[in-house]
């Protein structure tokens, strides 16, 4: 059975103690903590790593939004709020789900098992290291003024720009000041792929692969960025997509 470690970042003790009680009802969630605001919330998601996180929005002093601006690595993310505004901006941070309060068991229940089905689904899919992040994991990129939560599976290319990296998702390209070599490392090595020294990409993210010069190939990737494979990388590339 599938065991998920979760905390309730809440700033109402009523909310809180709700919140626990539907907990209760499922034996797959252990709740491990909780905080009434945002920079307790932070210190207790560093020192346990939930696995989900039950959030609210509207606290004292810092929001729920500023919460996951601080942190490196996002866990599963349900916002809990008597608010239904923020429920656009919730997905922009990549919140698995929206709750509205009061909660319901039902609807409570229903994104309980949404998230027990997508861990599972993350669970067949990963690689021998452990340390490789799987595809639905959130990460947190900051470049200048601006922040996004990503998810692995959405970043179509990385590329080395000097001593930084630049990440392509949707329309954005941020840059982020890790190596090449230190991103590698932690993705899925069936997804994401090395074309040369410069650029790796993720598979799915392929429009088109065509010959090139010397046995090399030619990538045209869907957001129209066309990248050129190495050719000891082609070969490897050929090998990886033979049947």
């Amino acid at each position: 059975m599938i065991l998920l470690k979760s905390i309730i970042v809440e700033d109402s003790r009523l909310a809180r103690n709700e919140l626990k009680e539907l907990i209760k009802v499922h034996k797959e969630i252990e709740l491990v903590g909780e905080a009434a605001n945002v920079d307790d919330g932070y210190t207790l998601i560093i020192e346990t790593k939930p696995d989900l996180l039950f959030l609210d929005i509207n606290m004292p002093e810092k929001d729920g939004f500023e919460l996951l601006e601080m942190l490196d690595e996002v866990p599963i993310v349900i916002f809990t709020t008597a608010f239904d505004e923020y429920a656009i901006k919730s997905f922009e941070y990549n919140a698995f789900d929206y709750l509205l309060k009061p909660i319901n068991l039902k609807r409570f229940s229903q994104s309980i098992k949404k998230v027990i089905e997508n861990t599972r689904g993350n669970e067949l899919s990963k690689v021998e290291n452990e340390n490789t992040l799987g595809l639905d994991k959130q990460i947190f990129i900051k470049d200048g003024e601006k922040c996004w939560l990503v998810k692995i599976q959405d970043i179509s290319m990385f590329e080395i720009v000097g001593n930084y990296t630049r990440v392509f998702f949707e329309n954005n390209k941020p840059l982020i000041y890790k190596s090449l070599a230190q991103i590698e490392e932690k993705l899925p090595k069936d997804v994401f792929f090395r074309a040369n020294r410069q650029q790796i990409i993720n598979i799915n993210h392929v429009k088109k692969v065509v010959s090139w010069f010397n046995g090399k190939f030619k990538i045209e990737m869907n957001s129209g960025e066309e990248i050129e494979i190495s050719r000891r990388q082609s070969y490897i590339f050929k090998e990886q997509l033979s049947f």
